[in-house]
């Protein structure tokens, strides 16, 4: 059956291309929810050391069984891709290549449901598989030089470290180690192995779930997690890190294997993630440094290629959260570190290191657009490698085999794909040659027309956003609006492809993205401003200009948001009646009831500048259940069952303040669902329901959710 969707799909493509080319937009036609669900998408992207073969696995939905499902897939760099594994309701993925090149390697569970390793050629053939554990294998990874294999296998609480023979052979167990490993890496030269486990295992804790004496026990107590290396040959064991300060998480190596930097987190009950520090392990020494000590998280440890120097980066100034980030860098023998961006009033997010150790690649969001910089670590010097915006954070990958480079890219019109580039074409889209097409269909829809557009908000700041107009757009006519409001609130609308808004753009309404203030890209007092009083005249503001410009009719908008944009829709329904229709997802209506339901504490008190016990006032004054009597827009809710960040009580609050006041309002619950929608099906629901929510508030129709739809959209792909 899959197989025969997938010829479909392809068949449809054809005839749509047929027609486009001569034609131009009669044969295209809009998107559907369904389109929106069952977009394919690539990743795990690996170039073979020889920089030939380009390898990759892509994610499938299926509607139907309300599953994704994975298969590999191969380019000759410049050539044409070929899917490589075709089984039917099973999953390959997880791709990488052995040393020459000659094979690669993937994770399936086509035996058996287990996960099992299987290698196969570039040029085809079948695959074979060379591991049979019981229980499935959870990672792999070759040493560098290509002797051995080593995977994780076992049962999920009790994972071991296997090795055998880099092309495959008879697997023996390295480890036998008191507590399961929880991640590891190679040494360069391969000869030791180093892992992270837990110091001890409640095994008590685990038998009372089992025997039903599963109540949650907030904040338990925590096991720290250590570092450990094991010799390969003599399979000795030793311990690298000890005590109860901190529980090891991310590690680097360096490439000349002498020193290790890993993150420690803190182990006491009542810490959060935040409260992050970094550590250098001299190997030679067998000492162990503290690099930083602060309340904050640090990111991305990365050691330069000639092994002297370990890049991160902090929230900058008192090293408060929130605070803009910068790169530090600091000789890995140990000293002290050298902050740099200075002057650079953007977020870094580190990419790769110049080949002689002296600049470090990075990309930053400006505005609606990311960007490649990089750094001198001798002078702080600043360059801008690329304008073309359409990327994102993690949109260059080096390949640490080949030295080639991958490009993750998107633009309004296209979504994500990779693509291959030397580092002089970085700035020139027309020379990447292209890696993957995971969305060909997309040329098939009718697409609504996207722009920047900036406006004066109260303050007299310029403020930023993304308009997207109605696929038949006519100049001179004003078209229903639909204010759509980013989370976070420190994210951001980029000029990326979008689908859901697609949806607005092919039934003639205007969709409105705007950059609030609190959004990230646009400087440090931005992203830590007000983004619930500020942020709303920042939104309402922007409104008035699309309205002043003719494009918008002002007795025809509605708002939407998820998170921080939950927040700002709740702050709508009680500041404006502008609105005809509101749908507010995950969204707070009560910030002292919130302080106690939430786990992100830390959040909620910078921005509301403490604990509720120490500015009540505040935290009473920001709350729209404060003002709820002024409602009066009908209001859509939708909250995630299990969300511990936006917890459901917020939901039940609102839900229960507008019905006894009279406001027209739905609550929608998806069982088993925290901060975001993962189900298809309950994705499915939550747009159709919110699109036809505001269908009826707006222009009148009847209904606002249409089960029979659903249903009869999903008893059609099982035909």
């Amino acid at each position: 059956m899959r197989k025969i969707k997938i010829i479909l799909f392809i068949v449809s493509i054809i005839f749509c291309y047929s027609f486009t080319e001569g034609r131009a937009e009669e044969q295209k036609r809009a998107m559907t929810f369904l389109d929106i669900i069952q977009m394919p998408y690539a990743r795990e992207p690996n170039i073979s050391p020889d920089g030939k073969w380009f390898i990759y696995a892509l994610y499938v939905p299926d509607w139907e069984k309300n599953e994704t499902f994975s298969d590999i897939y191969i380019t000759k760099i410049g050539d044409k891709t070929k899917q490589m594994t075709f089984t039917k309701d099973k999953n390959e993925n997880s791709p990488k290549w052995y040393k020459d090149s000659s094979i690669f390697a993937f994770l399936s569970n086509r035996s058996e449901d287990k996960t099992q390793i299987f290698f196969m050629r570039p040029d085809g053939g079948e695959a074979w598989q060379v591991t049979d554990d019981k229980y499935g294998v959870s990672s792999y990874e070759w040493s560098k030089d290509g002797k051995y294999l080593a995977y994780l296998g076992g049962k999920s609480d009790e994972r071991q470290i296997w090795i055998m023979p880099g092309k495959g052979s008879y697997a023996e167990k390295l480890t036998n180690h008191k507590t399961p490993i929880i991640s590891y890496l190679w040494s360069p030269d391969g000869k030791k192995i180093y892992f992270v486990a837990p110091d001890s295992v409640d095994s008590l804790n685990k038998e009372r779930k089992e025997k039903g004496f599963d109540v949650e026990i907030k904040d338990e107590i925590r096991f720290p997690s250590h570092l450990w290396e094991i010799d390969i040959e003599t399979k000795e064991e030793r311990r690298l890190t000890v005590g109860n300060e901190y529980s090891v998480s991310e590690i680097s190596i360096s490439d000349d294997g002498t020193k290790i930097a890993f993150n420690g987190a803190p182990t006491k009950r009542y810490r959060t993630y935040i409260d992050i520090d970094v550590y250098l392990i001299n190997l030679d020494t067998n000492t162990i440094s503290r690099i930083t000590n602060n309340s904050v998280d640090e990111w991305y440890l990365s050691f330069s290629p000639d092994s002297k120097w370990l890049a991160f980066t902090i929230p900058d100034g008192e090293k408060e959260f929130m605070n803009l980030r910068k790169i530090y860098v600091i000789p890995s023998k140990g000293d002290k570190a050298n902050k740099l961006l200075n002057n650079f009033n953007y977020e870094p997010w580190i990419s790769f290191w110049s080949d002689d150790s002296r600049y470090i690649y990075f990309t930053a969001q400006v505005g609606v657009d990311y960007h490649l910089f990089r750094v001198s670590i001798d002078n702080d010097h600043i360059e801008q490698i690329t304008k073309l915006g359409g990327f994102w954070y993690s949109s260059f990958i080096k390949d640490e085999d080949s030295g080639k480079f991958i490009i993750g890219y998107t633009d309004p019109e296209n979504p994500s794909d990779y693509y291959y580039s030397e580092p002089e074409n970085f700035a020139d889209r027309d020379k990447w040659i292209r890696l993957t097409d995971s969305n060909p269909q997309v040329k098939c829809f009718l697409l609504g027309k996207q722009e920047t557009i900036r406006w004066k908000s109260t303050d007299g700041t310029i403020v930023e956003g993304i308009l997207i107009k109605p696929v038949n757009y006519r100049e001179n006519r004003k078209y229903p609006l639909i204010v759509q409001i980013h989370g976070g609130p420190a994210d951001a609308y980029i000029n990326d492809f979008s689908a859901y808004i697609h949806i607005f753009a092919a039934n003639d309404y205007v969709v409105f993205q705007p950059n609030y203030r609190g959004s990230s890209g646009y400087g440090e007092k931005f992203k830590k401003g007000d983004f619930l009083r500020q942020g709303f005249d920042d939104i309402m503001t922007g409104v008035d200009y699309l309205i002043e410009r003719d494009i918008v009719h002002p007795d025809s908008m509605g708002i939407m948001g998820w998170s921080a944009g939950g927040d700002l829709s709740n702050w709508a329904l009680v500041y404006t009646n502008r609105f005809k229709a509101i749908s507010t997802g995950a969204g707070v209506v009560n910030w002292i009831s919130f302080y106690g339901q939430t786990d992100i504490q830390y959040w909620t008190e910078l921005y509301f500048k403490g604990t509720p016990y120490n500015n009540w006032d505040n935290y009473v004054d920001l709350s729209p259940l404060k003002y709820i009597k002024n409602a009066t827009t009908p209001t859509l809710i939708h909250f995630g069952e299990n969300d511990r960040t936006v917890p459901r009580p917020q939901g039940e609050e609102l839900h229960m303040a507008i019905k006894k006041l009279g406001v027209p309002t739905e609550f929608i619950i998806y069982p088993n669902t925290g901060h975001g929608i993962r189900d298809m099906r309950y994705q499915m629901v939550k747009r159709q329901a919110e699109f036809n929510w505001f269908e009826k508030w707006i222009r009148g129709k009847e209904g606002w959710i249409d089960w029979k739809m659903m249903i009869e959209t999903l008893e059609k792909e099982e035909k």
